[in-house]
């Protein structure tokens, strides 16, 4: 029987990769899409590999993104982002992938969405329809094609490639709140761990901060090392869940964690301290502001998520944060943070508003490459109407607020 042919590109953005697909070529939100992306990506697979998919089993390659003509008179182009679980016929749409959004421009100009200079500075205004913010994308171009080789190195990312920066605009909360609770810091009573103190975050993608003492870890430990050990990552799990709940995301910890794995996302932080990253760099403390560590989708990160950046330099300028404590006062100067595969700086501009703190935007610089263009190939079994109704539940029930 012939496969079903749909046009998408594969790329990779920052330290993550993602297929992407034009709106047009998609079913309407809903189970058809979902079953859709689940089998362009290889889940749900209880081998946990996504070997007959695209995917690459792990939080950082298991990724589709959706983008269309904009609807909005102050953007280009929407964008829409799914993390589809491995082994679960889930897709969250609770948040956004700030490594994938330094492609979303490229895609978008190659795609001719978005007219560009034939040379220079390209300025792609993105929504970012699941969590309803803007950002702009600055993405260098060359004799009409966009620049894609460049000197720019990125801690996580093997090879160099041409600098994308991104301008995340009013990154806080849909309401405008960066602290969900009012707090600086949070007391909470975690069943089975005590009670933690932790700060609760809405900014990039609500982000949960809690010191890796406080978990009995250093905060320089690999990714095997935490990975591997499945006893840390359900502790880690049920924080997670339970801070999903205060932050008012969830109502119970067991449907955040069925329903919502990719956020909020948990970050351990700790005080500079020497550590040796992923790929043998040596990372010393005077060249940091504070070690970061975050979790995605149920596993320590290889690198540090855009959305997780940005939410570490938003809490370091937030007076009393778990992360501003380690930070200090770093004034205009944008915050260095330590991750498992080296270390990013990240700006984050924050204003004092009739005693609130809101920030205005948060910079970092980010690269972006095509992989692969073509098709993706599906068999046509599932577009059977029978299959499609025996296709498992996905999240598009449970996430309404990723429609635009």
């Amino acid at each position: 029987m012939t496969q079903r042919r749909i046009p998408a590109v594969y790329m990779r953005g920052g330290s993550s990769k993602g297929v992407f697909f034009l709106e047009e070529h998609l079913p309407p939100a809903g189970a058809e899409r979902d079953a859709i992306l689940l089998r362009v990506i290889g889940s749900p697979d209880v081998y946990g590999k996504q070997i007959d998919g695209m995917g690459g089993a792990t939080s950082s390659t298991s990724k589709v993104v959706i983008i269309g003509q904009s609807r909005r008179d102050d953007c280009d182009v929407d964008y829409l982002f799914g993390a589809p679980a491995i082994e679960t016929a889930v897709i969250d749409w609770s948040g956004n992938c700030g490594n994938l959004s330094a492609a979303v421009g490229p895609y978008a100009i190659s795609q001719g969405l978005v007219e560009a200079p034939l040379d220079g500075m390209a300025v792609v205004r993105i929504w970012q329809a699941n969590i309803q913010k803007r950002i702009i994308a600055y993405v260098p171009m060359r004799d009409g094609e966009v620049q894609e080789e460049g000197d720019f190195m990125l801690d996580g990312v093997a090879f160099p490639a041409a600098e994308v920066v991104l301008e995340f605009l009013n990154p806080g909360g849909a309401d405008g709140s960066l602290l969900p609770t009012g707090n600086a810091v949070d007391e909470l009573q975690v069943p089975g761990l005590g009670k933690l103190a932790v700060t609760l975050l809405n900014a990039g993608n609500p982000t949960i901060f809690i010191d890796a003492q406080q978990v009995g870890l250093k905060g320089t430990e690999t990714q095997d090392q935490v990975n591997g050990d499945t006893q840390l990552l359900a502790r880690l799990e049920t924080i997670r869940a339970h801070c999903t709940v205060a932050m008012g995301l969830a109502a119970s910890a067991d449907e955040a964690t069925r329903w919502r794995p990719h956020t909020p996302k948990l970050c351990l932080v700790a005080r500079p301290q020497p550590y040796k990253a992923a790929g043998g760099k040596q990372v010393e403390p005077e060249d940091i502001d504070v070690i970061a560590r975050i979790l995605s989708m149920g596993k320590l990160h290889h690198a540090i998520t855009g959305t997780g950046a940005v939410a570490v330099a938003v809490a370091a300028a937030l007076d009393g944060t778990l992360v501003n404590r380690i930070v200090g006062n770093t004034g205009d100067r944008q915050v260095r943070m330590g991750h498992t595969a080296g270390s990013v700086a990240v700006g984050a501009k924050t204003v004092l508003e009739d005693g609130a703190w809101v920030v205005e935007k948060a910079v970092m610089s980010r690269s972006a490459r095509r992989l692969m263009e073509g098709w993706v190939c599906l068999p046509e079994l599932l577009f059977d109407p029978m299959h499609r109704r025996a296709q498992p539940c996905s999240m598009a029930a449970k996430a309404s607020n990723h429609e635009r």
